[in-house]
């Protein structure tokens, strides 16, 4: 493993929950990772004492396996394999600064989101605007909240990828004693899997926010998942298990966990807040 790793230098961009929740898996098997973030106190906290201030700061990382930098063209122009790790909408405006190329570079897309200037999933925006080839990006999705990493609870993760090789490289790069990993060529069904579990995680937030009741939330996820299917398989007919983790397990822990954003945000709604008030 060291000598793969050995390879390719990894960067991260991103420096909310689930960068950190990266970072802290990483810093298991990599001795020296590139992390971008805009905010200077943070780097600051993060350097002297191995806690992010502001996000799951509960999680351990170790500091000194860190390279951290606030310079975004610094950090992808001495990484290999660049994570991307914020939210879908500043994808755009953060990487709008770059003058590294990207063409040459491996980016595995942390994001499960939409990129809403372009309404296309992360992988096909790094493809369209940045010369990547598809060769080159990846996917991380899976059943796994940030919050649950930090706690250093069993996870599993699957990492997609055209190029099984690279795919496999990174699984190794975070997988350890409480983060399992598996890898996959699927790269368009985990990635839509991802944004439209989304979509359901609301739903399911709504309905109970409103009162349904369990018998319901089943009905709902069971017609969700078949739903699911039938797009991806449109967009990408391959033979795919849409019972794998990175599928039906991602849809089950969003539209069930007391971590999930989505339903948290679904069940204000459906209580009678304004979406104001419910973000």
């Amino acid at each position: 493993m060291e000598e793969k790793q050995n390879k390719k230098n990894i960067g991260v961009i991103g420096g909310g929950s689930w960068a950190t929740a990266i970072i802290k898996m990483l810093c298991e098997n990599v001795n020296s990772i590139n992390w971008w973030m805009r905010n200077e106190d943070s780097i600051s906290h993060i350097e002297t004492y191995g806690h992010n201030p502001n996000y799951i700061s509960d999680a351990e990382l170790k500091k000194e396996n860190l390279n951290i930098s606030s310079d975004i063209n610094s950090v992808i122009e001495n990484s290999d394999l660049i994570v991307l790790a914020v939210p879908s909408a500043f994808l755009k405006s953060t990487l709008n600064n770059l003058n590294v190329s990207l063409k040459e570079k491996i980016i595995v897309s942390a994001i499960k989101g939409i990129v809403p200037e372009n309404n296309t999933i992360v992988g096909e925006f790094i493809h369209n605007q940045y010369d990547v080839p598809y060769k080159n990006i990846g996917v991380l999705t899976g059943p796994c909240h940030a919050e649950e990493v930090a706690l250093e609870r069993l996870s599993y993760l699957t990492v997609a990828c055209s190029d099984v090789e690279k795919a496999e490289f990174f699984a190794n790069s975070i997988s350890g004693r409480y983060i399992k990993t598996n890898v996959s060529d699927d790269i368009y069904g985990t990635e839509y899997s991802s944004v439209l579990k989304n979509v359901v995680a609301l739903a399911s937030g709504i309905c109970h926010g409103l009162g349904y009741g369990d018998n319901f939330q089943a009905v709902l996820i069971s017609n969700a998942i078949r739903e699911i299917k039938r797009f991806v398989d449109k967009v990408h007919p391959i033979n795919r298990d849409i019972k794998e983790s990175a599928y039906l397990g991602d849809l089950l822990v969003t539209a069930y966990s007391q971590f999930s954003r989505n339903r948290t945000f679904g069940e204000m709604i459906g209580r009678g807040y304004s979406v104001n008030s419910a973000q």
